[in-house]
């Protein structure tokens, strides 16, 4: 692919231009976007909101509330994120990290190098590559992109990137061309799914109304 930095900057300022700044991640506290990155894997924000406003209405909100908390409470109220009772493990799971390497404080494992990091939080289990890098982006402010369903389906329509690529190469491909801006990366990853969701779905995608159609005419 050539000009690939002058291609990612022009599909960024495209979905600017149409969708404006998206301000994400939509929470009130660094620890709630831990908690809703790990309840958004297979659903919809809408549904993360529910559950997130149970867990707040019982000021569960705080990481040594919810180690104390029961499995099966913790299940019953994240239950409108969707296979409610796996999630309440993985959030157990990271609950438990939390508190045992870092004291339930968020700050101090933020101070952590970043590679260092990322490898502890990947170790969880049920956290994935999509999950933690949210988690280390929005919460931690690391200039760290994150590839989701989205991202691979726009670059892929437009044959950005093969059929059979890796999460960790369309992330490079993010990284090596783009300014290690934490801001940059949020709003970018946000006007992606912005795109994805209006335009460039998975069936009948509306690409002549789409931002991005024709989008090489001019490169």
């Amino acid at each position: 692919m050539k000009n690939k930095a002058k291609i990612l900057k022009e599909i960024y300022e495209r979905l600017l231009n149409h969708f404006g700044p998206q301000n994400w991640w939509p929470a009130q506290s660094p620890f709630e976007i831990c908690i809703g990155a790990i309840l958004t894997q297979n659903t919809n924000w809408k549904n993360v909101e529910k559950a997130l406003k149970n867990l707040n209405k019982h000021s569960l909100l705080d990481p040594f509330k919810l180690y104390s908390l029961e499995l099966k409470d913790l299940s019953q109220l994240i239950k409108p994120s969707g296979f409610y009772n796996l999630k309440a493990k993985r959030l157990k799971n990271f609950i438990k990290f939390l508190i045992e390497e870092y004291n339930g404080n968020l700050e101090t494992m933020f101070s952590e190098k970043l590679e260092v990091l990322r490898n502890k939080l990947l170790s969880i289990k049920g956290l994935g590559k999509e999950t933690v890098d949210s988690i280390l982006l929005y919460a931690g402010n690391f200039p760290l992109f994150v590839v989701d369903t989205y991202t691979y389906r726009i670059l892929s329509r437009h044959q950005l990137v093969p059929e059979e690529v890796s999460y960790d190469e369309i992330q490079a491909l993010f990284m090596e061309n783009l300014p290690a801006e934490v801001k940059l990366y949020q709003e970018y990853h946000a006007l992606l799914v912005a795109c994805g969701k209006s335009f460039c779905k998975n069936q009948k995608p509306n690409c002549s109304q789409c931002p991005l159609t024709f989008l090489f005419m001019d490169l």
